[in-house]
């Protein structure tokens, strides 16, 4: 018939994208008549561990019951994991239809991005001792890279005391949200506090520099720094 006809061409595409991608990435072809033995043509099928006559999968089960195909012709770039192994795939699905738009199969794509992972991690071990990559590092899936791991108490580098506070100033009143000349005194309060948190004032020059970003003298700075140290004194007293 027409549907078996047309799924027939794409038995060779699966092999042929197959050879061409490489055995990173697995091709699978469902005929969804048959959602119980599905998969007609597969290549590099060791990625999930199937081989020709897997069932369909619940995401494509789903797609095939929300009627999304009819307004698509296909969904890229998903989160996929392979039920045989528990790998992370990231798949692509191609909606196979006839003339008059009825889905006939399902032309899938797997990347699996594993050896590119080890071989990033390799390259970090290169430069940093072993333990430090495996403390300090981990492997963000949704953004295929490695990140700082959150709270491994990383120091931020700044390039000048500008820098610095033009950062907290923005972490204390948004970007733009409040004009400068207009700050409150508990908001300069609450800048000064992080700026001495973080050290600004032991650099040299930093208190002009500090009072040209709030728009205030620098003895009112002075005076902020100063309120901080009796703050300090008070709750050292338990007061």
């Amino acid at each position: 018939n027409m549907a078996h006809a047309i799924l027939q061409q794409y038995i060779k595409l699966t092999g042929f994208l197959g050879a061409v991608l490489g055995p990173d990435y697995e091709v699978a072809l469902h005929d969804i008549s048959e959602p119980e033995s599905s998969i007609i043509a597969i290549a590099n099928g060791h990625i999930s561990g199937r081989t020709i006559g897997a069932p369909l999968t619940d995401m494509a089960r789903h797609t095939i019951a929300d009627k999304s195909y009819e307004e698509n012709d296909s969904r890229i770039n998903y989160t996929g994991v392979a039920t045989e192994n528990g790998r992370m795939l990231r798949s692509s699905t191609y909606f196979i239809k006839d003339e008059t738009g009825r889905l006939l199969g399902l032309l899938c794509i797997n990347f699996d991005d594993s050896r590119y992972r080890e071989l990033s991690d390799r390259l970090l071990k290169l430069r940093h001792p072993d333990v430090f990559v495996d403390a300090n590092f981990v492997f963000n899936k949704e953004k295929a890279r490695p990140e700082g791991v959150p709270g491994a108490g990383a120091e931020s580098f700044h390039e000048s005391v500008t820098s610095v506070t033009e950062e907290v100033i923005a972490q204390v009143i948004g970007q733009g949200a409040i004009p400068l000349d207009r700050l409150t005194f508990d908001e300069k309060m609450e800048i000064v506090t992080l700026l001495n948190e973080k050290g600004v004032f032991l650099i040299k020059n930093a208190v002009r520099q500090v009072a040209e970003h709030l728009r205030c003298s620098q003895a009112s700075v002075y005076r902020y720094i100063g309120k901080l140290g009796k703050a300090r004194d008070t709750d050292a007293k338990g007061e």
